[in-house]
């Protein structure tokens, strides 16, 4: 009767997976569970690769576990499983590596090194910790092939996505509009939402309270932003339809000004003087005095006040600031009203030319001179500070702006419901990721934004 040897009580498991990468190697075991299965019985895995440009961390190391565990699976069922690893080669991990090493900082200094040798840098040293990440991968028993492997910078693979993107466009399905989007200025590129939320910092920032008289009337209507440096691209005023507002003054001063109702006491002090109570909907359609005539001439249905139902009464005056280039809500309500955008700041973070007096200069830096300029022309009613909490770009520690960016857009909600319905005969594991989480995501879903920066985009 034949018996099992004795165990010893001192086992090392690192030891033993050790020795048991060893045997896999020495019997090429991976390309023999490959070769010994059909090639008409094929299992399609799809592995979205990492960058190289960094060492693992603890995220890849989970994904890549859960990653060999599904085309094991499919392999003991009999498929014949291929798997290529890959590695994105594209974006700003590279990017922001050669800046560092070639003392850049920006496209500006891109394109005075030239942007045909900085490509060729980044090419260069793109695949810097290939060999750490093929020794890690590896001693975590994952099953997959290096040897085969494929890159995004590649030919091929850049032409095959050109390829989808062409067969997109052929069917109609692309189409290039403004998002507003989180952006960085000093890397100029929006960023995603996910990554706009990674550094959050208190800061102290300008809360000023502007007058914008209104045209053809005796009042004042006050609006605050701790955004000076989005003034110049004022275009409208928005207010909540159904919101109490007053027309009042302030104690030692006759000038009448519209607030909310709500917030009079806190704007114009305890001993403010209600003149005139009227709704919002009857300020809709009033003009005012722009405070900068940048935009005068080429802005159509601006500077005048519009409904919105963002507009609230927790601060500020209940009078909202609408600069339809640096915020979606703005956006999104100026769009309503057909007032477009007019961008007034570059992919830099600087003032372009038609913002005469601040030409050229970045937007936080230009504050100062912002708030000088309202005051030296009688337009400042109140300057104070405000401490909150403000979004910073997680690579570069520079704040971020919410910006309008050129972009291409694929016309999703054309096929919401063709997939919503695929989506019901696809088995999930578990059920309620199908039915609940992607299946909710189907049924949300807006148009696919595919582009960080569109700015270079020229219309047919």
């Amino acid at each position: 009767m034949t018996s099992f040897g004795k165990i010893s009580s001192n086992v090392s498991f690192p030891n033993i997976e050790e020795n048991i990468l060893k045997l896999w190697d020495q019997r090429n075991v991976f390309e023999r569970s490959i070769s010994q299965r059909s090639e008409q019985n094929r299992y399609v895995f799809y592995d979205g690769p990492p960058f190289a440009t960094g060492l693992p961390h603890y995220g890849h190391l989970v994904a890549s576990t859960l990653k060999d565990i599904v085309p094991r699976y499919w392999t003991m069922r009999g498929f014949r499983v291929e798997r290529r690893f890959g590695w994105d080669t594209h974006g700003l991990p590279i990017e922001m590596l050669m800046e560092k090493q070639l003392g850049l900082s920006g496209p500006t200094s891109i394109k005075e090194y030239g942007v045909a040798n900085f490509n060729e840098q980044c090419r260069a040293n793109v695949l810097t910790f290939t060999k750490e990440w093929e020794k890690i991968v590896g001693r975590l028993g994952r099953w997959v092939d290096f040897k085969n492997d494929y890159k995004t910078m590649d030919p091929e693979f850049m032409e095959s996505v050109w390829w989808v993107f062409g067969q997109l466009w052929e069917k109609g399905l692309i189409y290039e509009d403004f998002r507003v989007m989180p952006f960085s200025w000093r890397l100029s590129t929006s960023l995603s939402n996910f990554e706009a939320n990674l550094d959050y910092r208190d800061v102290q920032d300008p809360a000023i309270t502007v007058k914008m008289p209104l045209v053809g009337e005796e009042a004042v209507a006050l609006i605050w932003t701790t955004t000076p440096w989005t003034l110049p691209s004022n275009l409208a005023i928005a207010v909540g339809e159904d919101i109490d507002y007053v027309r009042a003054k302030k104690d030692g001063d006759d000038t009448v000004y519209i607030v909310a109702k709500a917030r009079m006491k806190a704007v114009l002090g305890k001993k403010a003087v209600i003149v005139s109570e009227l709704k919002g909907r009857e300020l809709i359609g009033k003009s005012y005095t722009p405070l900068f005539d940048y935009f005068v001439e080429t802005s159509k249905n601006a500077f005048q006040i519009i409904g919105s139902s963002h507009v609230t009464t927790e601060d500020g005056t209940g009078l909202v600031h609408m600069a339809p280039d640096f915020g979606e809500e703005d956006f999104l309500a100026c769009r309503k009203n057909q007032i477009d955008v007019l961008q007034s700041v570059d992919d830099e973070g600087n003032f372009v030319s038609a913002v005469r007096d601040f030409a050229g200069r970045n937007i936080k830096e230009a504050d100062p001179d912002i708030i000088r300029h309202l005051k030296n022309n009688g337009r400042m009613f109140k300057h104070s500070t405000l401490q909150h909490s403000y979004p910073y770009c997680w690579r570069s520690e520079t704040p971020l702006i919410y910006k309008a960016v050129p972009s291409l857009f694929v016309r999703v909600t054309e096929l919401r419901d063709r997939m919503f319905a695929h989506n019901s005969n696809i088995h999930w594991v578990p059920e309620s990721v199908g039915s609940k989480r992607f299946g909710n995501w189907l049924s949300d879903a807006r148009d696919w934004n595919i582009s960080r920066n569109g700015s270079n985009y020229k219309k047919n």
